[in-house]
């Protein structure tokens, strides 16, 4: 999302490097030039854009180059229009379907695919939805971010950040993206409740500590 802001802490870093370890472990098993996909997921201000910058920042290191995925910026409705809409269909519309999913999947078959795409990008701003166009031949690896990120198909690592939107208050209110009002934390609950559903599907979990715990046997260090 173009004119996000990110609060990028050691706390960010370090939970970074430790996927890295899982990652490239799990890298092994896969044929060469294999298009590796990431997914992180959790709740308002835990930190999704901060841990997938900074994993790609780490990954860039060692020569793997890396695009990030941010599915807020696949919203069916607009910015502008969004909260009206959500406030005529009434707050249980608020969800994991509010995303356009088969553009999702169709942008991640092009980098699957390595060929060239467009892409939605929200300046936040005006508000408006942008269009970028990527080509993604040379791009080896996709970090997939945003709520319910860890629901895309075709992902190789699922990592859920277990903090909830009450415990990360004040990086909201820092990042400033949408007013704190009553109705703001109606949205809150409803998008936790669904976010919480997704935890199942984790391969790891960055926990309060913002620490990193392995949930399946798979990924090992």
């Amino acid at each position: 999302m173009l004119g996000d802001i990110l609060l990028i802490e050691e706390t960010h870093k370090k939970a970074a490097a430790d996927i890295k370890v899982y990652m490239v472990k799990d890298l092994e098993s896969k044929p060469k030039g294999y298009k590796y996909i990431v997914a992180i997921s959790g709740e308002s201000g835990a930190g999704k854009s901060e841990l997938s910058h900074s994993l790609a920042k780490l990954l860039k290191y060692d020569q793997i180059r890396v695009k990030v995925l941010h599915t807020d910026n696949y919203y069916i409705v607009p910015p502008l229009l969004r909260n009206e809409w959500r406030k005529t269909h009434g707050i249980e519309s608020i969800g994991i379907d509010e995303y356009d999913w088969n553009l999702i999947h169709q942008n991640i078959r092009e980098f699957k695919e390595g060929r060239e795409a467009m892409m939605p990008c929200i300046d936040i701003i005006p508000e408006q939805i942008d269009k970028l166009i990527t080509d993604f031949k040379k791009v080896d690896m996709l970090v997939v971010d945003g709520l319910y990120a860890i629901k895309t198909d075709h992902v190789d690592m699922r990592v859920f950040i277990d903090l909830t939107y009450h415990e990360t208050k004040m990086t909201q209110i820092i990042r400033g993206k949408e007013p704190m009002n009553e109705y703001r934390s109606q949205v809150l609950e409803q998008e936790h409740q669904n976010v919480v559903s997704l935890k199942s599907l984790a391969d790891l979990v960055v926990n309060k500590n913002y620490q990193v715990e392995a949930v399946n046997g798979q990924f090992t260090k």
